[in-house]
């Protein structure tokens, strides 16, 4: 049986005119399939109810899912990620105008070993030029250069618990903030997976986007140059097939794991910055 065409939003890359958008943190949403095909492509199971507008993606083994539900407001949490393990439930939220190229370096990091050490945090920040302090409670925030975009660890007292966020936010005329997307990570959450998202928020390379098919376009530069139509479906097929690489190698070094237990346990990931220039 045919199939009426119909415009939608789903159309392929070659369907439209993609314009170069700078600065990424505030080039809004984008595609939400550069995740969502990354991880069916990785063996990911598609739960979804078709009568319903969502999307509902579990792992191989139960552990992990990722949940994209579109809220009334873009500012609220759209996209939910779980672990369901007895040991390691931790879970994060994100906006819906947090871009997917910067949220995929997480859900990326999902489909590959965990590191024997756990990487850096800070670090990656201070070498983009990010400022970084921290006070006297043990809160630390890097903020980068024009100060729109921050990273923030937080301790609760008076217990021993801490949080993550992420947020773009723009200063009001009254002296507040404007939110443009907020990320928040519990303090279970694995330190290579907040490492492999502060790499993605440090990247400054430029998104493709629809011409203002942003949230807030006087903030972004959009030049109608990069890759375009079948570049772009060319690159989503790279991307695919290296996705698809990645989980069988997870895979083989899962089976190895479990014949050979490794004794080296992953080292938490050190919260000093090394030398900055604190604003």
């Amino acid at each position: 049986m045919s199939r009426p065409y119909i415009s939608t939003r789903a159309d392929g890359p070659e369907h439209t005119l993609w314009f170069e958008t700078r600065p990424r943190h505030l080039a809004g949403g984008g595609d939400p399939r550069h995740i969502t095909q990354a991880l069916r492509a990785a063996g990911w199971k598609n739960h979804s109810d078709p009568d319903f507008p969502h999307v509902v993606l579990a792992s191989p083994d139960h552990r992990h899912t990722v949940v994209l539900e579109p809220e009334t407001s873009a500012y609220a949490a759209w996209w939910r990620i779980q672990a369901h393990g007895d040991h390691d439930h931790w879970y994060a939220t994100f906006g819906g105008n947090t871009p997917v190229e910067i949220l995929a370096g997480l859900t990326d990091a999902l489909l590959k070993p965990v590191p024997k050490t756990a990487p850096e945090i800070w670090p990656t920040l201070a070498w983009a030029g990010w400022s970084y302090e921290r006070d006297e409670h043990g809160n630390e925030t890097a903020t980068q250069p024009d100060t729109i975009l921050s990273l923030r660890r937080r301790n609760v007292e008076p217990a021993e618990s801490f949080f993550w966020t992420a947020e773009a936010t723009l200063p009001t005329s009254l002296g507040g903030h404007e939110r443009i997307w907020h990320a928040y990570f519990n303090d279970r959450m694995p330190p290579h997976l907040i490492a492999a998202f502060t790499r993605a928020l440090a990247l400054d390379e430029p998104v493709q986007r629809r011409h203002y098919d942003v949230p807030h376009s006087h903030l972004v530069t959009q030049l109608q140059k990069g890759p375009q139509g079948e570049q772009l479906a060319h690159s989503r097929e790279v991307r695919l097939k290296t996705v698809r690489a990645t989980a069988r190698k997870t895979r083989r070094t899962a089976l190895a794991a479990q014949t050979a237990p490794s004794t080296t346990a992953a080292v938490p990931a050190r919260s000093r910055c090394p030398p900055v220039t604190a604003r």
